[in-house]
């Protein structure tokens, strides 16, 4: 089998981002839902709107989020367009907070952990998705990239509990930690099947805290900006910039690296794998 093409470029700006996604030559059909990061109220790491305007008016997306299972600013569909609002992003493109009318249930035969994914109804509006992933540091993933941005991020505020708690909600923060980064993976792989082909994946690797973008107060970053990756395979992608933080001689790595090791995050890289979600193994093509 042909190993899946990951490109890299080292620049960071928004007219790297349309070129990370043309190198796909990936022809997104329909209604295309961009899936990114709204941010936390207070966070100062989240990428801004303006950085990713042009890439979604590229592709013409409407910007879709799911709401929060977790006290903050993004919890309930009112303080969520609050948010957005606040953070600029209904000012540059179309907003569609998914779960605002209630959950689809997505079946995961293969789960290893969870059968069924619990995302927002208005996914079902969707014919394909870019999904736009701030790589990072996570507390409970270890590192935040495409396969937590389409699990995690894509499911319904009960959905999130549902995957944390590896099938039981009840148990949001207590559940057996490898348990909850194995449904991470099989919720990522119901949301691959669902589109079947239509998606395309950019992470880009900038203001990389050991924290994510969901943490109202987030450490800041220690390690350098690498740059920005995409492609159609997001086990593949992941992996990559995995690979690039432990092979940057950058001394901050080392603050990432712990982040990651502690919480076991490549076993949500390896579940995904298993899944025949993606491939670990690519050819990295640098632009």
């Amino acid at each position: 089998m042909e190993k899946p093409k990951v490109y890299f470029t080292k620049e960071i700006t928004p007219q790297a981002v349309i070129q990370m996604y043309d190198v796909l030559s990936s022809s997104l059909p329909g209604r295309v839902a961009v899936k990114l990061h709204s941010g936390e109220v207070g966070n100062q790491n989240f990428i801004r709107p303006p950085f990713l305007k042009p890439v979604i008016d590229h592709v013409h997306g409407t910007i879709v989020e799911c709401n929060t299972a977790y006290e903050g600013k993004r919890n309930t569909t009112k303080e969520h367009w609050e948010t957005m609002k606040l953070h600029g992003w209904t000012d540059i493109a179309t907003v569609d907070i998914m779960d605002e009318e209630g959950d689809l249930v997505l079946d995961i035969p293969e789960g290893k952990r969870i059968q069924k994914n619990y995302v927002g109804s208005h996914l079902a509006n969707y014919d394909s998705m870019l999904v736009l992933s701030h790589f990072k540091g996570h507390p409970m993933g270890g590192f935040g990239g495409a396969l937590k941005n389409i699990s995690i991020g894509i499911a319904s505020s009960f959905g999130k509990a549902y995957i944390h708690g590896a099938g039981n909600p009840e148990e949001i923060w207590t559940a057996d930690h490898d348990s909850f980064l194995e449904s991470m993976a099989d919720a990522a792989k119901s949301i691959i099947t669902h589109f079947n082909g239509n998606m395309a994946f950019i992470n880009i690797m900038c203001n990389m805290s050991v924290d994510c973008d969901c943490c109202a107060v987030a450490e800041d970053p220690k390690i350098g900006d690498i740059g920005i990756l995409s492609s159609l395979d997001p086990v593949a992608l992941d992996q990559a910039c995995l690979d690039l933080v432990y092979s940057s001689d950058d001394p901050g790595r080392d603050h990432l690296i712990e982040r990651i090791e502690s919480r076991n995050g490549i076993l949500t890289v390896k579940a995904a794998y298993a899944l025949n979600a993606g491939n670990r193994e690519y050819e990295l093509i640098q632009i």
